[in-house]
């Protein structure tokens, strides 16, 4: 999470598509949450959303909310998958971005914080696709990490 979220505000914070950037700690919460189930992905949403929050400036606890809901609900929803296709992390990375963007939106505008409806939407939408386009390159990557990391546990006393 946190080499995702040093990616997130230093390489890819100045590449965007149509103004939008893309949030890999969303991307690597819901790649973790695929592989290693809900409690892996709530916990990992959390870790990174609370990172996110501290170091990027942003309003305490909402992003950590938001991740820690997307990661759950992932890893939830990937237990009743029987027959996963080669694009099924893609579509999911995908909308779940999108709806954890829109999510995040909305408790902020509950919170107080002025947000355009047409300006979320639009960055929900944006950061879904980017997320998508970025997954078939990173999934490989984050499901070694995870294997590894599993590895490392099974040897363990």
């Amino acid at each position: 999470m946190l080499t995702a979220l040093v990616l997130q505000s230093t390489l890819f914070a100045q590449v965007k598509l149509a103004g939008v950037k893309p949030d890999l700690v969303y991307l690597a919460t819901i790649i973790l949450a695929f592989l290693e189930g809900p409690s892996s992905g709530a916990l990992a949403g959390f870790a990174g959303g609370m990172a996110e929050d501290f170091l990027l400036n942003q309003p305490k606890g909402i992003t950590a909310l938001t991740l820690t809901l997307v990661g759950y609900a992932v890893g939830t929803i990937r237990q009743y998958i029987v027959t996963p296709s080669p694009l099924l992390p893609v579509a999911l990375v995908a909308g779940a971005t999108s709806v954890g963007v829109l999510f995040y939106g909305v408790v902020a505008f509950l919170l107080g914080l002025s947000v355009g409806t047409l300006y979320l939407v639009r960055v929900a939408l944006l950061a879904g696709v980017y997320n998508g386009v970025l997954t078939p390159i990173l999934f490989p990557v984050l499901r070694r990490v995870a294997e590894a990391s599993r590895a490392r546990k099974v040897f363990r006393w």
